[in-house]
């Protein structure tokens, strides 16, 4: 017990970072037999973390909108939240196409290989896509996980209890009962994140050797400098400009960004987002059930805005092609708008390459050069989109007078078991 109370006690950011690393040194001293040995531990992992995202999401939609009668304008609050998913989108097009333009990551790349196992993705029509918001069978969707569906889903039957008032007391009462209980069980399970994290690193590690990394190693640069650039200069700049530390909210969201560098996926960090954003950035709750898994689905700054103008450069500058100024103009379009066309399709990042190339008129064989490095790739576009997750409802808060002020000061980073909810401000402040 003395152990367990010790590893406890250290902060949760801390024990991921431990994760991280060990996992990298085992996955290097063990080599590509670390994907046999670990690999199975971040699998259990992810399963978990994809176990309690959808019921999560369904309870907390349902119970926020249900429990609304009118104190709050959802569809204020919708149009204010998808105005700056928009804004930030735009923005991380720009400093794509800027690192881009200055380092030249497709020049002097020597004649690469394409990844035997590209094959070209076919975008779905903007009709198509809508009509798969809509669920023929929810029940389905929940067990498929498509959070699209089920936010839609959950918004009917929370409107639904809008309306029925003192009928639905009992059934409303149940959904906020529910939620309450996916939160504790969401902290039960992050608490294996460090573990996780872990698993998942030494496998990436021992699979991966230089030999990939090597041709490609001034694109992977260039990516992670501009996403980089884009967390701490354009998120950063934006916190300023309301009013709000930075470093506070890095600290913050530090657990969900840790979880989506490690897992890849917004959907496996979604339940740390949003821990995140109501635990210790002070959002409000009913409006975070909302906002933060919308963004799961449509705000894709690193999939969806930097990786595809970056790209785009990338093959312009590989296949020696000059682009015009209308073909920028093309692609900061086509980044913004078909970041929200393509939610909740499969394989984000390169559906939307596809669909950017596609309209900029350049070759798609060059997406099959980056296919073989896409996990080392994905993990920063991922971390890249879940802090913009957290971000947005976070400004949107603050604009609108939701934001618990003293939680976002206190800058905890606990989203564990160790629940902070019914402590002071100053004793989560003094734990995390």
């Amino acid at each position: 017990m003395t152990f367990v109370k010790a590893w406890f006690r250290i902060p949760f950011w801390q024990r991921v970072a431990a994760g991280f690393v060990l996992g990298a040194l085992a996955g290097w001293l063990v080599g590509p037999a670390a994907a046999i040995w670990f690999k199975p531990l971040g699998d259990v992992y992810v399963n978990l973390i994809r176990m309690i995202a959808t019921p999560l999401v369904f309870f907390a939609v349902t119970s926020a909108i249900g429990s609304l009668h009118g104190q709050k304008s959802m569809v204020s609050l919708g149009g204010r939240t998808f105005a700056w998913f928009a804004a930030t989108a735009a923005l991380a097009v720009c400093v794509g196409l800027a690192v881009g333009l200055v380092f030249k990551p497709g020049e002097g790349v020597a004649a690469l290989a394409m990844a035997p196992d590209y094959v070209v993705r076919e975008v779905p029509g903007p009709v198509q896509v809508l009509v798969d918001v809509v669920p023929s069978n929810p029940f389905r969707a929940l067990a498929e996980g498509k959070i699209l569906q089920v936010i839609f889903f959950a918004a009917l039957l929370g409107f639904a209890l809008v309306k029925l008032g003192d009928k639905a007391t009992r059934l409303r009462a149940l959904m906020a009962e529910g939620s309450e209980a996916m939160i504790q069980v969401t902290r039960f399970v992050l608490e294996f994140t460090p573990l996780g994290t872990f698993g998942l690193i030494a496998a990436l590690v021992g699979a991966y050797g230089f030999e990939k990394l090597l041709p490609l190693l001034g694109f992977i640069g260039a990516l992670y400098l501009a996403c980089g650039l884009h967390i701490v200069f354009v998120y950063g700049g934006l916190l300023l400009a309301h009013g709000l530390n930075p470093l506070k909210f890095f600290r913050g969201a530090a657990p969900a960004m840790q979880v989506a560098f490690a897992a890849s996926s917004s959907f496996a960090a979604l339940p740390a987002s949003l821990r995140s954003a109501t635990h210790n950035l002070g959002v409000d709750k009913d409006y975070a059930a909302f906002a933060v898994p919308l963004g799961a689905s449509v705000k894709m700054d690193g999939c969806g805005a930097i990786y595809p103008a970056l790209t785009a450069v990338f093959v312009a500058q590989y296949f020696g092609i000059d682009l015009s100024v209308s073909q920028y103009f093309i692609i900061l379009l086509a980044s913004v708008l078909g970041s929200f066309g393509t939610a909740g399709v499969p394989g984000t990042a390169i559906v939307m390459v596809t669909l950017v190339l596609s309209a900029a008129g350049l070759p798609l064989e060059g997406i099959g050069y980056l296919v073989a490095i896409d996990r080392i790739l994905d993990m920063m576009r991922t971390m890249t989109n879940v802090t913009g997750q957290v971000l947005v409802p976070v400004l949107v808060a603050k604009e609108t007078g939701i934001l618990d002020q003293a939680v976002y000061d206190a800058a905890s980073s606990n989203v564990g078991i160790e629940d902070g909810d019914t402590a002071t401000v100053a004793e989560r402040s003094g734990r995390a």
